[in-house]
């Protein structure tokens, strides 16, 4: 039978199991299919000389970009457009918090947000069915990445 202090650890390893890693700014490429799944999307990966793009269409039309690094396997930029906003806290990871201590919102909807700060910088806005935005981690880009090549 087990322990109380046994149960316990069971319940927590339990309550953290929907925690698992999804390809949000600065995790692992690896996790990139978790996204694709979440938003029940389609996906297409572009691999070029310094990064490699994955292309998520979700079935409402917006495209999420998620740009990875092959030297370090991590996503260091994130893109996002079309009709409907996509879901940011999925898409920024640890960086959301930075987004709504800035904006005071959780929800950014229809209000243009920016945030530049020397660890992301994120730009995100638009209107009802025309909504787009860019995350990305300036540490984080690749030798050879140019900014205006992140849309």
């Amino acid at each position: 039978m087990p322990t109380l202090p046994a149960i316990g650890l069971i319940l927590l390893l339990a309550a953290l199991a929907p925690l698992e890693a999804s390809a949000a700014l600065g995790g692992p490429a690896s996790s990139v299919a978790t996204d694709q799944a979440r938003m029940k999307a389609a996906r297409e990966v572009k691999a070029g000389p310094v990064y490699t793009v994955h292309e998520i269409t979700t079935p409402s039309g917006t495209m999420v970009r998620e740009f990875v690094s092959p030297a370090t396997g991590q996503v260091f930029a994130v893109t996002w457009q079309g009709p409907f906003m996509p879901d940011l806290k999925q898409l920024l990871g640890d960086h959301f918090s930075t987004l709504v201590d800035a904006t005071g919102k959780e929800r950014i909807g229809r209000s243009n947000a920016v945030v530049n700060r020397p660890e992301v910088v994120i730009h995100s806005g638009g209107h009802m069915r025309a909504f787009a935005g860019k995350a990305y981690l300036p540490g984080q880009l690749p030798e050879g990445v140019n900014l205006e090549d992140i849309h």
